[in-house]
């Protein structure tokens, strides 16, 4: 089993007097339950599955439930709380007047879905597993120092085709192909059909198809009305499902930074896969990197999504933009802190190619390159 960053921290709030409802977020697969498994079997207690009815009804917010549940659980561990965000208000209760710890998973946070949730405030903290980050599979992997180089290489080209969900890169002895099929279920069974269930849409062929559009065009702006009217859909509509996606952790929206500059332009966003194996699931080609007219946009995704769950990993307060001038040139990354101090990044496959700093205001500015990369997005977080 895979140590997780987010571990130390449920120890932590374990071991500590902090009483505050402890949630963590991610999608679906993404490691959330085995980790609850593992808590649970360390202390000695049971978990709530709210995807099942008969624990949903358990957590009704009556005094003699609750009661029962606090007197029999000093730690309450949730799975899947999005499956039911009415229980906002009986978690309320359980935090204020029974004193309990709480621990609750979702792959959608309930500030999305629950009208109640504001009133959470001040009662919670928030944390996040996603897919395996660089740093989690570098600390769960013995490396040589001199094999490091070797390793890191290896390591960016099978994360760009399979991804990282945790039993797509650390299920032993499986196949390519197996690799392959369990991507398309991840996809087709919680990726999907999960969010439809969830949001109650309508329509899970139209929500394939705007994500498979987006997958077309990492690395470049997307426009919801270019989109909408090539499937023959409304904007309203494409814009809602991509806001879900981005709720449930699917994408990571990149916005344009604006400066009062008159030739920063842009209004639309470069949407970006948190996986890369659901990306390439959904345009079906996993071929080596070498091979593919898309490589470019694969590893700028593959930055992207590393800096995004190193970011929500640590907590970083840094807001991550991409600029572009009206002359086209482009900045891939602008990682701006709370103290409006920047950092600039641009993405190159390939290292000797000459760039071009274009940012107007006081800067850092580093190349990204798949030699560098790993040491590089750990020195800029």
């Amino acid at each position: 089993m895979l140590k997780r960053l987010i571990e130390q921290e449920t120890k932590s709030y374990i071991n500590n007097p902090d009483e505050k409802i402890f949630f963590i977020w991610g999608p679906r697969r993404s490691g959330k339950t085995t980790l609850l498994k593992k808590i649970a079997g360390e202390i000695g207690t049971s978990i709530f599955n709210f995807d099942l009815l008969s624990d949903r009804e358990i957590f009704k917010p009556s005094k003699e439930t609750l009661s029962r549940i606090a007197s029999e659980h000093k730690i309450i561990l949730i799975d899947e709380v999005q499956s039911y965000p009415e229980s906002t208000i009986a978690l309320k209760i359980l935090h204020d007047i029974y004193k309990v710890k709480i621990i609750a998973t979702g792959s959608s946070e309930l500030r999305q879905k629950s009208k109640d949730f504001d009133s959470l405030a001040g009662r919670y903290t928030e944390h996040y597993c996603l897919p395996l980050s660089i740093d989690e599979i570098s600390d769960n992997t013995i490396i040589r120092q001199y094999d490091r180089t070797n390793f890191e290489s290896q390591l960016s080209n099978v994360l760009q085709i399979y991804g990282s969900y945790p039993e797509v890169y650390a299920t032993n002895n499986i196949s390519d192909n197996q690799k392959i099929e369990l991507l398309q279920n991840i996809l087709d069974s919680y990726v999907l059909k999960d969010v439809i269930n969830i949001y109650d849409l309508k329509n899970e062929k139209l929500a394939k198809d705007i994500l498979t559009k987006i997958a077309l065009q990492i690395g470049s702006e997307v426009s919801i009305r270019e989109i909408a009217k090539s499937l023959g859909a409304n904007d309203s509509t494409v814009a809602s499902y991509i806001e879900i996606f981005i709720k449930n952790y699917i994408l990571i929206p990149l916005p344009s930074f604006k400066t009062n500059l008159r030739r920063a332009i842009s209004e639309n966003r470069k949407l970006y896969f948190y996986d890369l194996g659901i990306r390439n699931i959904l345009v079906k080609d996993f071929r080596e990197l070498n091979l593919r007219p898309d490589k470019g946009g694969v590893f700028e995704n593959f930055i992207v999504s590393e800096i995004e769950k190193k970011r929500r990993n640590l907590k970083s307060q840094i807001n991550m933009y991409f600029y572009r001038e009206y002359s086209g040139q482009e900045v891939d990354i602008v990682l701006e802190d709370y103290h409006k101090n920047y950092t600039c990044l641009e993405i190159k496959t390939n290292p000797n190619k000459h760039v071009k700093d274009i940012f107007p205001i006081n800067h850092k500015f580093k190349i990204i390159n798949s030699s560098n990369y790993f040491e590089t997005i750990n020195s800029i977080l």
